[in-house]
């Protein structure tokens, strides 16, 4: 018996050793185990929880790198948290993977054209209709395609009727039905096809989102917070209703009760970055910085793990220039992963705050050399580049990122700014459609379209844009300058001045509303009553540097050279960076004689404006007439250094280089550009000339210097030009008459004597 129970025993002891072999093998099996994290994830993403559903996600990925399900989970998951690119990454992975996964293939074609990504998502969308003909999902993306893409609203209607004969009960095509019709104003047929998506799918969000939206649209404001709240209901977990009825409380012009149900709303989001985001995100929203940062702040004191509201909370310090706190806080996250990205980017944009643009250059130029692709990198180093005066440089990054990022819509206002320095207004208007198009809530975008048609004399749809601008908001200062602006090129003063003065009554404080107030009294020769509007808006305001410069215009415009001067220089005490009261103080010194005090005002205005090229080209203009010629190459240098496409300073640089005895080769290839930036300038004729002339070419510099001469007879330096090259070339009676010019224009000068030794030396 005692055998048979030591017998029992062993074989007891190897039944559970097997069977704990068995589970330990189970709890081992890389498929068990990447399918229990995917499990896990799926329920943590259907309560709202995507941060954790993206740990579980990740874990998978970990035990099976080519898990592509996992992937495609991951990227659904980031495009909740609003993480674009990673959504991409992700699915990019798992398509590779899994050629044949379609449901990837299908968000990626919604995330490139959300992106505005076109070509690439055709190719989606292209590869979908081959495979998948059947499935109305990729008809009714290819809708969105069509309407966003190409603006063809036929072909995206088509698109969703064929997704609804392959599917009658299809909700989101009644809902994009619907969104179609809303934008093409068919009223009655947009509110049946959303109430149709609405009864198809009682609980979808989206849908009944629309229909409030529309309800809102509509100005019923009543039936689109019921709908609104019934989304609420629907989806108690998704925070986006609980926007969309905030929004409601603004359009209605209630912005403490969007407020208030906000704070109250994201305490029912304890676990959800979004949910509980909503109210900080409100409030950069409404461009309240400071209750912004005050929420974030409060934020990271309560989520300190999460990177999202740390990162925010950054960006927030930052931008409110309370940057020691952000360096703090963002060195915690570079140090905990130096090759955070993001953080990167801060710490580049913490240089920039901090005047350190080189090491901001060389900080994200690292970012980029890891992950070119960042897009948001490419436009930091176009601010920086631009710090550092490379516009050239800068508008490239901007193009770049848009490139590879078009809904960055600040990288499309920065290559707007561009466009108006350039003054093309074509490509200010192409980007001032990408802008309409990514915040069409937003007035700018309208009004830097009208700009580009103002410019363009395309007055009527100029109109048109500044008065949806006024739309989006109509206490907006700028728009109403705009249309005075309008209203002066179409010579109509009265209506031009009502606009400007109404620009005025919103923003007391505007320059441009006020010197478009001025401008339309002096076009109907009303000097003294321009005189009389500056000062009464000086006695309001009377610390406005810009009103103080505009009164100096209008002194030095009736000859007060005293006061003007006056004026000029109280607008720079008032504000030492207003560069046009500089330039102007600096340009009445020179008019009356007194060169050192202009030099001195133009050396200081480079100082207080280093970006500003005018004042080292006036600068250099002094040294020339000092024949300074090494102080007159390094003002230029550092012009060009700034803009190395600024014609004026090109020019004076080679003049300057062929008076020193530089090479004429480059100074020759220099005036040649400048000459054709700026073929109607004498003092590119002259220049191109001299260098000809340093060349022994004297026939081309005898035409120049008589096309110089055409445009500014009275000019002692073209006309001693032309009478030495006439020299030059044995022309002794052409050679005599111009040094009779130059003796009767400019006397006892060291050119006339040039010119003597030149008619003696022909004669010997």
């Amino acid at each position: 018996m005692r055998e048979f129970k030591a017998w029992w025993f062993r074989g007891a002891v190897v039944a559970i050793c097997v069977l704990g072999g068995l589970l330990t093998g189970c709890s081992r099996d890389p498929n068990v185990r990447k399918q229990k994290y995917l499990e896990s994830g799926q329920r943590y993403y259907d309560k709202g929880q995507y941060r954790e559903a993206a740990i579980q996600y990740q874990n998978a990925i970990q035990v099976d790198a080519r898990f592509a399900e996992a992937h495609y989970r991951m990227a659904l998951t980031a495009l909740k948290l609003q993480q674009w690119p990673s959504a991409l990454q992700e699915l990019q992975t798992a398509v590779q993977i899994n050629p044949n996964h379609y449901a990837a293939h299908l968000e990626m074609a919604k995330l490139l054209i959300a992106g505005r990504q076109f070509p690439a998502a055709k190719e989606q969308l292209d590869l979908l209709l081959k495979d998948q003909p059947n499935d109305p999902n990729v008809y009714i993306t290819q809708a969105t395609y069509d309407d966003t893409a190409t603006k063809d609203t036929a072909a995206a209607v088509a698109a969703l009727h064929k997704a609804l004969q392959l599917d009658p009960k299809r909700s989101d095509a009644y809902l994009a039905l619907g969104i179609i019709d809303v934008q093409g104003q068919q009223w009655d047929e947009a509110e049946t096809s959303l109430k149709k998506a609405v009864e198809l799918a009682p609980n979808s969000v989206d849908a009944i989102v629309a229909l409030g939206n529309f309800y809102q649209t509509r100005g019923r404001f009543p039936e689109a917070e019921q709908v609104f709240r019934r989304a609420i209901q629907a989806a108690p977990t998704d925070p986006n209703p609980r926007l969309s009825l905030a929004g409601l409380y603004l359009a209605e012009n209630k912005p403490s009760q969007a407020e208030d149900f906000l704070r109250q709303s994201k305490k029912d989001f304890p676990d959800n970055t979004v949910g509980y985001c909503m109210l900080g995100n409100y409030y950069i929203a409404g461009q309240q910085m400071e209750k912004a940062l005050t929420e974030f702040a409060s934020l990271y004191q309560e989520h300190p793990k999460d990177s999202i509201v740390k990162k925010n909370y950054i960006q927030l310090l930052i931008m409110r220039d309370r940057t020691d706190e952000a360096r703090k806080l963002n060195d915690e996250v570079l140090k905990a992963e130096p090759t955070d990205a993001d953080a990167q980017i801060y710490k580049a944009e913490i240089e920039m705050h901090g005047g350190k643009n080189t090491d901001a250059v060389d900080t994200l130029q690292s970012v980029l050399k890891n992950d070119p692709d960042n897009a948001v990198a490419h436009y930091q180093l176009g601010l920086a580049f631009d710090q550092v005066g490379n516009s050239s440089r800068s508008e490239s990054e901007w193009r770049e990122a848009v490139r590879l990022r078009p809904d960055i819509v600040e990288a499309h206002r920065a290559l707007a700014g561009s466009a108006i320095r350039r003054n093309d207004a074509s490509a200010l208007a192409q980007e001032a459609d990408e802008i309409v198009a990514l915040q069409p809530g937003s007035p700018d975008g309208y009004l830097l379209r009208a700009v580009a048609d103002i410019d363009r004399q395309q007055y009527a749809t100029a109109e048109h844009f500044i008065e949806q601008s006024l739309q989006k908001d109509p206490n907006n200062a700028a728009a109403y300058v705009q249309m005075g602006n309008l209203r002066m090129r179409e010579s109509q003063y009265p209506e031009a001045q009502k606009a400007y003065q109404q620009a005025l009554d919103i923003d007391p404080n505007s320059t441009d509303a006020l010197g478009g107030v001025v401008n339309a009294d002096l076009v109907r020769k009303q000097p003294d009553k321009a005189l009389a509007r500056i000062k009464e808006q000086l006695a309001k305001n009377p610390n406005n540097s810009g009103f103080h410069s505009m009164l100096g215009d209008l002194l030095e415009q009736k000859k007060d050279m005293g006061g003007a001067e006056a004026e000029y220089k109280r607008a720079l005490e008032l504000n030492k960076t207003n560069a046009q009261a500089e330039i102007k103080l600096g340009l009445l010194q020179k008019e009356r004689g007194d060169n050192e005090a202009a030099l001195k005002t133009f050396l200081d205005g480079a100082q207080n404006n280093p970006k500003e090229v005018s004042f080292y080209v006036l600068a250099g203009n002094l040294y020339e007439n000092k024949q300074d010629w090494e102080n007159a190459k390094q003002v230029y240098q550092k012009a060009l250094a700034i803009d190395p496409n600024n014609a004026v300073a090109s020019n004076n640089m080679a003049y300057v280089m062929l008076q020193q005895g530089g090479n004429v080769d480059v100074a020759f290839s220099m005036a040649q550009t400048a000459r054709r930036q700026l073929p109607d300038n004498p003092s590119s004729a002259d220049t191109l000339g001299w260098a000809f002339y340093q060349k022994r070419v004297y026939t081309s510099a005898i035409g120049l210097f008589q096309e110089a001469l055409k445009k500014d007879p009275d000019s002692a330096l073209y006309n001693y030009h032309l009478g030495m090259a006439y020299a030059k070339s044995g022309q002794a009676a052409l050679a005599r008459q111009q040094l009779d010019r130059v003796v009767k224009i400019k006397p006892n000068s060291a050119e006339v004597e040039d010119l003597k030794r030149a008619l003696a030396a022909m004669k010997s």
